[in-house]
C-alpha cells in the first residue's frame, strides 16, 4: 500500500495489522471471556414477537456442546460440515461448533434446489449436513447421490422462547409449510444433541493455514468453485474490518444481521465482526418485508448495519420510512453491488448515520476496500485498500501495472486472500499473477489520491457499435430519476450494433412515467450511444440473496426473445 494513501485513513486506522494466529472459533471464546453476560445474539423471526436471546457465555457453551456432539458422531478433523440454515441462533452454534470440532464449514444457500445441493456437496465431499427441517424435502431428492452420512435437523423455533416457540409452528401449519422429521440412525435433532453432550469437546490442533470455510462462488467464469478460506484468512479480514471501524465500541454496539450468514459478506462483516467486538447481533432470517427490517432497527436500536444497495434503496423508498425512528444507525458498510450516490445521500438524510461503499469477493474473505466512515469519502468509489492490503490496476491482456486514471483489471494481495479453489489447481494458478496478486475479474481505475473505482465486470461491458458502455454509469443516471426505485442495465442482441443497451426498471410506489420520459432523461445525462434503446418496467428484479443484480438472467431473458425491444417495453411507448 502506498504510504501517501494513509493520509486519507481516519485517525487510528493502522497501515498494517497483525494477523491473529488463533483458530477462528477463538473469536467466540474470547468474547465469552470478556463479556460472558452480554447478549450475544437476538434471534427475531418477527419484530412483534418475543425474540430468542443468548449471552456470550451461553452461546460459547452451546458451540462446545455441538462440537462434542460432532466428534462423538464420528466427524474427524478436516471433514466438511455443510450448514444449510437461515440467519438464526442455530447458524452461530453450528458454525462455531463445527470449527471447534476441527471440521471445515461449507456454506450452502438455503434457496438451492436439489441439483445444486448435490453438485456442491459432492464437490466438497460433505459428510455431515446441518439443515433446517423445512429444507429436508429437497435433501431427500438427492441425498442418496451425495456423500452425506449424517444429517442434523433443527426447526426454526428450536431456540426461541415461549410463546414464540409455540406460535411459529402454528403459523407454519396454517400455511402448509410444516415439515416434521423423525430421528433415525443417521438423522439427529440438534436440540437433543445439545442436551445430550457436555461442553467438553476434544481439543483439536488447528494451524492458521488450515481451511476453515469452503465458500462457493461463480468467480469470473460462472462455474461454482469452493474458495478455500483458512482460519488465518478470516481472522485477518475480521481484524482488518475491526481496524477500519475505529468508532465501533467493544461490548456496546448492536449489529443488524440482515445479510445472509451463508454468504461470506454477511458472515464476516455482520456475524464475525459483531462477535469480535462483543456486540449484540440481531439475526433476522429474511430481510423482508422491508417494514419489518425497519421495525427491527427501531426496536433493538441497531447501530451498525452492514447491507446491500437494494436493501438501503428499499428503505429510503418505503412510504413509512420517515415515520419510524432509525436514528440509532451510526455506520453502514454497503457491498455486493454498486451503491448509487442517490441512495447513499437519501439514506444518510433519513437516518443521520454514515453509509459508505466497500468492495470484496468471496475469494478475499471478502473485504479488500472501503471508504472511511468519518474520514475522506469519495462518492462512487469503493474506497481505499484495507490495512495490509495491496491493490494494483493491471492491463487487461498482461500483468503490466497501469497508472492513475487508467482502466484495467483490479488485482489484490493480502492476508485475507484465499489459498485457492478446492480441487481446482489449474484454475487456482490462473487466478493469480506471477507476483501473487489475485485477479478479481473487475475493471477498475485508481485516482491520484489512491481511491479505487469499479468500472464493471469484464464480461458485463456492452459493446455497441464498437463503443464500450459501462452498465453502472447508465444505472447511476437511472437511479437519479425521481420515479426510479431500482434499475439494471444489460446488453442485448442488435442486428446493426452487435449489442444494444437495455434497461430494466422498477418504479417507486405511485410513479407512472412513460418509457419516453425515462429515455429523454437519459439523453440529458448520457452520450447518445449509452442511452438505452428500450426500457422494460418490472415489479422486481432478479437478485442474489445478498442483493446483487442477476444481469445474466435478465440478459438471457432478452436474448431468448431474440429482440432488443421487448414487448412489455414496446407496449408502454
Amino acid at each position: 500500500m502506498a504510504e501517501e494513501w494513509t493520509a486519507f485513513y481516519e485517525p487510528g486506522v493502522p497501515a498494517r495489522i497483525e494477523v491473529p494466529r488463533e483458530p477462528l472459533d477463538d473469536l467466540l471464546a474470547q468474547a465469552a471471556r470478556r463479556f460472558p453476560e452480554r447478549v450475544a445474539v437476538v434471534f427475531s423471526v418477527n419484530p412483534a414477537l418475543p425474540a430468542g436471546r443468548l449471552t456470550y457465555g451461553r452461546l460459547d457453551e452451546l458451540a462446545s456442546r455441538f462440537a462434542c456432539a460432532l466428534q462423538q458422531l464420528g466427524v474427524s478433523p478436516g471433514e466438511r460440515v455443510a450448514l444449510m440454515l437461515p440467519n438464526s441462533t442455530q447458524y452461530l452454534v453450528g458454525f462455531f461448533g463445527a470449527l471447534r470440532a476441527g471440521a471445515v464449514v461449507v456454506n450452502t444457500n438455503p434457496l438451492y434446489v436439489g441439483r445444486e445441493i448435490r453438485e456442491q456437496w459432492c464437490d466438497a465431499d460433505v459428510s455431515t449436513a446441518v439443515i433446517l427441517a423445512d429444507f429436508i424435502p429437497r435433501l431427500r431428492e438427492v441425498q442418496a447421490d451425495t456423500p452425506v452420512r449424517r444429517v442434523i435437523v433443527t426447526q426454526i423455533e428450536d431456540l426461541l422462547p415461549p410463546p414464540t416457540r409455540w406460535l411459529v409452528p402454528l403459523a407454519q401449519r396454517r400455511h402448509g409449510g410444516r415439515v416434521r422429521v423423525h430421528p433415525a440412525p443417521a438423522v439427529h435433532a440438534l436440540t437433543r444433541l445439545l442436551r445430550r453432550y457436555p461442553p467438553t469437546p476434544q481439543v483439536v490442533a488447528v494451524r492458521p493455514d488450515d481451511i476453515a470455510l469452503l465458500q462457493y462462488t461463480g468467480g469470473t467464469t460462472g462455474t461454482p468453485k469452493g474458495a478455500m478460506l483458512s482460519h488465518a484468512n478470516l481472522q485477518a479480514n475480521v481484524a482488518q474490518v475491526v481496524a477500519w471501524f475505529v468508532s465501533a465500541r467493544d461490548g456496546a454496539e448492536t449489529f443488524l444481521g440482515a445479510l445472509p450468514f451463508f454468504h461470506v459478506y454477511g458472515l464476516t462483516v455482520a456475524m464475525l465482526f459483531a462477535v469480535a467486538k462483543g456486540a449484540t447481533l440481531v439475526a433476522i432470517p429474511r430481510p423482508t418485508p422491508v417494514k419489518s427490517v425497519m421495525r427491527t432497527i427501531q426496536r433493538y436500536r441497531c447501530s451498525i448495519f452492514p447491507g446491500v444497495p437494494a436493501l438501503y434503496a428499499a428503505i429510503v423508498n418505503h412510504p413509512h420510512a420517515a415515520r419510524l425512528d432509525l436514528s440509532s444507525i451510526k455506520a453502514c458498510l454497503s457491498g455486493a453491488a454498486a451503491l448509487p450516490a442517490a441512495v447513499q445521500e437519501r439514506f444518510e438524510r433519513l437516518t443521520g448515520g454514515k453509509l459508505v461503499e466497500g468492495y470484496g469477493l468471496s475469494e478475499t474473505s471478502p473485504v479488500t476496500h472501503a471508504n472511511p466512515i468519518d474520514g475522506v469519502r469519495v462518492p462512487g468509489s469503493i474506497g481505499l485498500p484495507l490495512p495490509s492490503t495491496a491493490a494494483r490496476i493491471l492491463a487487461l491482456d498482461a500483468d503490466d501495472e497501469l497508472g492513475a486514471g487508467e482502466e484495467g483489471e483490479l488485482a489484490v494481495a493480502g492476508p485475507q486472500v484465499m489459498r485457492g479453489y478446492w480441487h481446482r489447481e489449474e484454475e487456482s494458478r490462473a487466478a493469480f499473477t506471477a507476483s501473487g496478486f489475485f485477479r478479481t475479474g473487475d475493471i477498475a481505475r485508481r485516482n491520484d489520491d489512491g481511491f479505487f473505482f469499479i468500472v464493471d465486470r469484464k464480461k458485463d461491458l456492452i459493446n455497441t457499435g464498437g463503443f464500450k458502455v459501462v452498465p453502472r454509469e447508465v444505472e447511476e443516471v437511472l437511479f437519479r430519476h425521481p420515479a426510479v426505485a431500482d434499475a439494471v442495465v444489460v446488453g442485448v442482441p442488435d442486428p446493426v450494433r452487435g449489442e444494444a443497451v437495455q434497461a430494466f426498471v422498477v418504479l417507486r410506489p405511485g410513479a407512472d412515467p412513460k418509457e419516453r420520459e425515462i429515455l429523454d432523461y437519459c439523453r440529458l445525462h448520457l452520450a447518445a450511444y449509452k442511452v438505452p434503446r428500450a426500457v422494460e418496467f418490472r415489479n422486481d428484479l432478479p437478485k442474489t440473496p445478498v442483493g446483487k443484480a442477476l444481469r445474466r438472467v435478465l440478459a438471457a431473458e432478452a436474448r431468448g426473445r431474440g429482440e432488443a425491444v421487448p414487448p412489455a417495453a414496446a407496449a408502454r411507448r
